[in-house]
């Protein structure tokens, strides 16, 4: 595996331009200063109630334990040019997935052109036929989208910006990206000063604004609810701060009820009608009377209100077919399809174990890879080849021999590192961007996101769900 690209330090060991000013700053603080800051933080952060529920953490009760996502104070930072071709990048991307999941469920063009094999999506577990020939207002099915970048360091020094996830269904995590921006402001507020720093605050209002922008086209005053699955939930505190921020009613799939095809909200002055609803549950949990009849989450009859174009959901429900990481090789091909331009931000090289050769080729080489399940999420299911134990690699061996279609595999990418402050100073760990991406009438976006670190020293798992933490990105501003 190659050597990881530094986000800080160029292979010569001198500071790259855009740090220069931070690394001064940095230099200057004295280790227990830096350390009863990120105590501070801590503190700060379990007052406001920032936790991740962690379902594989169990108390004495059974139930999944409340855990604070560490905060790293030291930022990451790219600087204006790079978050230029990063951004223009991420709309062409977003574009593209949004035009795919709408000709999935009309014309299947793509499918017709020999592009992508009509089986990797009528047998996809996200394909939902409920959605066929349903038109939703602009054509937008992915209103927010999280899209995972890692950049790797190539022969000559350099790094490049690779895709390693499209998250389009409910992406979470951007709560930490506003927080941990607030977090830096108050610890920190000379080193604002000292920088221009792209400013995120205004995520809420964009967010709002895009949700607004997709009601159903006759409503000129949309009312906009955030549908949470509940307290229970790992990331309710998300849910019910983004709804606090943008002042728009939390509600539970017990607060609104159907009637004539419309969506109603119960308030202490009657019902009222909800025009767009901004859900944080899966589509599985959605109507009890279209897909799980047990879920107790969603409104019965809101497939039916949706289809008759009298509520929008964001996202679209059956958006998921287009990010399942067996769809995820065939997203370069999408943007020369739909818009006739070449990909901005490449892929990271896929083998589908589907294939014959490409699962001849992952078996004879599982100590170097890193194979995931198609179906897999924060973390799990996967296997990191050059960190996992004999046994462990066995049992995949014997898993993709089971079920090859289940799983992809890619080379192991040493994700570049950043400085970061852990119990033995400064040391670098490796990290990951999701940038959030919102489209309504426009594809627009905060500058930077949520940059993920693995905490654990040469771990590249980022997930908070897999004890990774999170840190403030800074966009400069040219």
């Amino acid at each position: 595996m190659r050597a990881s690209f530094d986000e800080m330090q160029a292979a010569s060991g001198s500071v790259r331009e855009h740090y220069a000013a931070y690394d001064r700053w940095l230099a200057r603080q004295p280790s227990d200063v830096m350390k009863s800051r990120r105590e501070e933080a801590e503190v700060i952060f379990r007052r406001v109630g920032i936790t991740f529920a962690v379902y594989g953490d169990k108390d004495d009760d059974g139930a999944g334990t409340e855990r604070l996502i560490p905060f790293d104070l030291i930022p990451r930072v790219i600087p204006a040019h790079e978050w230029s071709e990063l951004e223009r990048g991420l709309r062409q991307r977003v574009t593209a997935l949004n035009r795919f999941v709408q000709d999935v469920y009309h014309g299947q063009e793509i499918v017709r052109a020999g592009i992508v094999p009509a089986e990797q999506i009528v047998g996809n577990s996200q394909y939902r036929p409920e959605m066929k020939g349903v038109d939703v207002p602009g054509g937008v099915y992915s209103h927010i989208a999280g899209i995972d970048i890692v950049r790797a360091a190539n022969p000559d020094g350099s790094g490049s910006y690779y895709v390693l996830e499209d998250n389009l269904r409910v992406p979470s995590g951007v709560s930490y990206m506003l927080e941990n921006r607030k977090m830096m402001m108050r610890l920190f507020p000379d080193l604002f000063n000292q920088h221009r720093v792209a400013p995120v605050a205004h995520y809420p209002d964009l967010l709002l604004e895009t949700l607004r922008a997709v009601a159903p086209p006759a409503v000129n005053e949309p009312t906009v609810v955030l549908l949470t699955p509940g307290m229970y939930n790992s990331a309710y505190f998300e849910h019910a701060f983004l709804a606090q921020q943008m002042g728009i009613e939390l509600v539970e799939g017990q607060d609104l009820f159907v009637k004539d095809n419309f969506v109603y909200m119960r308030t202490t002055r009657g019902p009222r009608r909800v025009d767009v609803i901004y859900r944080r549950l899966d589509d599985d949990f959605l109507d009890p009377l279209a897909f799980r009849p047990d879920s107790t989450l969603g409104c019965a009859g809101l497939l039916s209100a949706y289809r008759a174009g009298n509520v929008t959901l964001a996202n679209a429900i059956g958006t998921g077919v287009a990010d399942d990481k067996s769809i995820y090789p065939y997203v370069p091909k999408m943007v020369e399809f739909y818009l006739g331009e070449k990909p901005i931000l490449n892929n990271v090289p896929t083998h589908l174990c589907r294939v014959p050769d490409d699962l001849k080729y992952v078996l004879d080489n599982l100590a170097e890879l890193v194979v995931k399940e198609v179906h897999g999420a924060g973390g799990y299911g996967m296997l990191v080849g050059p960190a996992a134990s004999k046994q462990e690699i066995e049992d995949f061996r014997a898993a993709l021999l089971a079920n090859p279609g289940g799983y992809i595999a890619q080379p192991t990418l040493a994700l570049s590192t950043c400085p970061t402050f852990v119990d033995s100073g400064i040391a670098p760990r490796h990290i990951d961007l999701r940038p959030f991406v919102l489209s309504g009438r426009a594809v627009q976006m905060v500058p930077g996101g949520l940059t993920r670190v693995a905490l654990k020293e040469g771990s590249l798992v980022v997930n908070s769900s897999q004890g990774g933490g999170t840190k403030d990105t800074w966009v400069l501003e040219g």
